[in-house]
C-alpha cells in the first residue's frame, strides 16, 4: 500500500511541476495480492503463474487452474490428479510472470528443478502477518482491520460495538 501511495504522489508531482509538453509519467502497478491462492508464497504483490518443482506442474492465478502433463499432452484442471499426493501448503513455489510458461518446461526444469524436496521452506499466505495478505479469500484475518498504529490487534469489522469483545454475557 506505501508503494502505491509513493508511485500516486510522483506521478502527480510530476504533473504538477513539470513541464507537460516535455514531461510524462507513466505509472503501471500490477497487484493481484487478493487472486492468490492461500497456499501461495509470500513476498509477491503480483503473480501470474507458480511453477510446481516437485510435480513438474503449473498454476494459473487469473484463472485458478494447475496445468501438468498427462500423456504429452498439457493439462488445464482445477486441481491437481490425486495420484500426485503433493501437499501445496509445503512444497516449494517459484513466481512465474511470463506468458504460457509451460512450453518451454526444459527451462524451468533446469533452472528451478534444484527446489524439489524443499518443503516448509517458504512462508505462505495463509500464515502471513503481513496486512497486506488480509485481502485474500480465507485467510486467517481476512475481513478484519488493524486498530490504529500500536500493533494492539485486529477487530472484526462487523463488530464495531462492544470494542470487539464479541456478544458475552458481562460479568
Amino acid at each position: 500500500m506505501k508503494k502505491i501511495l509513493i508511485v500516486t504522489c510522483l506521478a502527480i508531482a510530476g504533473l504538477f511541476f513539470g513541464n507537460n509538453s516535455y514531461a510524462q509519467v507513466r505509472v503501471n502497478v500490477n497487484v493481484n495480492i487478493g487472486n492468490q491462492p492461500l497456499w501461495g508464497p509470500v513476498g509477491y504483490d503480483y503473480a501470474e503463474y507458480y511453477y510446481l518443482p516437485d510435480v513438474d506442474a503449473y498454476y494459473y492465478v487469473p484463472e485458478r487452474r494447475f496445468i501438468y502433463l498427462n500423456g504429452g499432452r498439457w493439462i488445464f484442471a482445477p486441481s491437481l490428479p490425486a495420484s500426485y499426493h503433493y501437499d501445496l501448503n509445503r512444497g516449494y513455489k517459484v513466481v512465474v510472470n511470463e506468458p504460457k510458461p509451460y512450453l518451454h518446461p526444459d527451462v524451468y526444469r533446469s533452472k528451478y528443478g534444484k527446489y524439489k524436496g524443499n518443503y516448509g521452506k517458504q512462508e505462505i499466505i495463509r500464515y502471513s502477518n503481513d496486512e497486506k495478505y488480509y485481502v485474500v479469500k480465507g485467510h486467517p484475518k481476512n475481513g478484519k482491520y488493524k486498530e490504529g498504529k500500536d500493533n494492539k490487534g485486529y477487530k472484526d469489522k462487523g463488530n464495531k460495538g462492544n470494542n470487539g469483545k464479541g456478544h458475552g454475557r458481562k460479568d
